[in-house]
């Protein structure tokens, strides 16, 4: 969904995937547009779901194929093809600590049922707010690449939370959901890389601030893993393994007191027991990035 890989159940996938159709192909017409034309969509979706549906194929080969029927760009055709059919990546992929080379076939082959067109943006809106709340109507198109939800938030209106924030924009939240008072310090966090939490609103100063997104967002498109002090985006992590151990490398963005290392490295030995079982552990604390 938006391009990119995610990780769902088979339920959600049935159900947001039509819902992100549009945005798909607004991505697919500014990145192969000019490389389609003068090409059939329909007979480009027919004939890459019927070759995915014989046989898995990574993207390389299923691209290939198609240009042996279809004149036009192979990267193209692939991409057309992930964009007007639902695609899953098969096993080994998908596995943890496992990989392998992407093989793709169509959801509803892997899944054995039908996706289901037409769903209603209201349930992607109260998702949404169930993750990201409380957040405003732009939040959730920046995250979603979604247009035009504001009818949808209007028509759930009288089932949510309203707020303002500091500056005066609208919030809005599930009333149930869980809102604890200025005055709690949130726990130390890790965030892994190309984390939600940092592409999931348009404000992004609730958790990054301004002078830090260069150290996050880098110029390759590569969003970094960062560590969260009292709810707030501190610094940078990353995990290197050699000869049986496992180190935990935790660079701030500024001085950390006695007290946050300890914090850090009471989650960093749950990060690592998580993601490195078996091997020896090591936190390692290097100095403020310049």
């Amino acid at each position: 969904m938006r391009s990119t890989i995610h990780l769902v159940s088979a339920e959600d996938c049935r159900i947001l995937r039509p819902l992100l159709q549009l945005v798909l192909e607004r991505g697919l017409n500014g990145a192969f547009g000019k490389r389609l034309a003068g090409t059939d969509a329909a007979s480009i979706t027919a004939l890459g779901r019927a070759m995915v549906e014989a046989e898995p194929l990574p993207a390389h080969e299923l691209g290939r194929r198609l240009s042996e029927a279809v004149s036009a760009d192979p990267e193209a055709l692939a991409a057309a093809v992930r964009t007007y059919v639902p695609l899953v990546q098969l096993p080994p992929r998908g596995l943890w600590g496992e990989s392998g080379m992407a093989v793709h076939t169509t959801a509803e082959a892997w899944l054995g049922r039908p996706l289901l067109p037409g769903t209603d943006p209201e349930e992607l809106v109260r998702r949404y707010l169930a993750a990201f709340g409380p957040a405003s109507v732009r939040d959730m198109q920046v995250w979603s690449g979604l247009t035009r939800l504001r009818d949808a938030f209007e028509r759930l209106r009288p089932q949510l939370a309203v707020f303002r924030d500091e500056h005066g924009r609208e919030l809005l939240d599930l009333p149930d959901a869980p809102r604890p008072g200025g005055d709690m310090t949130a726990p130390a966090r890790f965030l892994g890389e190309f984390d939600n939490m940092l592409l999931s609103y348009e404000d992004r100063s609730r958790l990054l601030a301004e002078g830090d997104k260069p150290r996050v967002f880098t110029k390759n498109g590569i969003i970094r893993a960062v560590f969260l002090l009292d709810g707030f985006a501190a610094g940078t992590w990353s995990i290197a393994k050699e000869r049986g151990r496992a180190v935990l490398t935790v660079k701030s963005f500024m001085a950390l007191s006695h007290a946050e290392e300890e914090a850090l490295a009471a989650e960093g030995r749950l990060l690592l027991a998580f993601a490195e079982p078996g091997l020896v552990h090591e936190i390692v604390f290097a100095a403020p990035a310049a």
